[in-house]
């Protein structure tokens, strides 16, 4: 009896501990190295969203579902730094290069709660829904 008990709480834990990560981690297309259609290189990994070559944002949250992040302004944000983000992304389709764009919806946030409640872009209309302005579009870099 204690062995299964033991066995069912590991399983238990397991699952748990999956279901978080799973929630941490970034999509598979927005990890990587990146550059917009302004030229602007990104590495972007599950924890840490650069743009370079110095601005970065720790991310705190990702929402698949919903398709955006929550972050901690870091390192080279001048007025901003220590304040909140929520980017939003959506992938394309028949635009190659650019696979995938993002929208800074919020950038000064004061606290995390803050950044979340801000207005999704609007997905509809990418050319205009990013705050009157449109996604930045995004390519591996490399990728022609």
């Amino acid at each position: 009896m204690r062995l299964l008990t033991l066995i069912l709480l590991g399983i238990a834990t397991t699952v748990c501990l999956t279901k978080v990560h799973a929630q941490d981690a970034a999509p598979s297309f927005v990890k990587g190295n990146f550059v917009d259609d302004y030229g602007i290189k990104y590495s972007i990994n599950d924890t840490l969203w650069t743009q370079h070559p110095g601005i970065k944002y720790h991310i705190i949250k990702w929402n698949d579902k919903e398709q955006y992040l929550i972050a901690k302004n870091g390192s080279g944000h001048k007025a901003d730094e220590n304040k909140y983000t929520r980017i939003d992304f959506m992938t394309f389709e028949g635009m190659a290069p650019w696979h995938w764009g993002f929208c800074l919806t919020a950038y000064k946030a004061k606290t995390d709660e803050e950044a979340e409640q801000t207005a999704a872009a609007d997905r509809k209309n990418p050319r205009k829904g990013c705050n009157g302005y449109p996604f930045s579009r995004m390519k591996m870099l490399n990728e022609q």
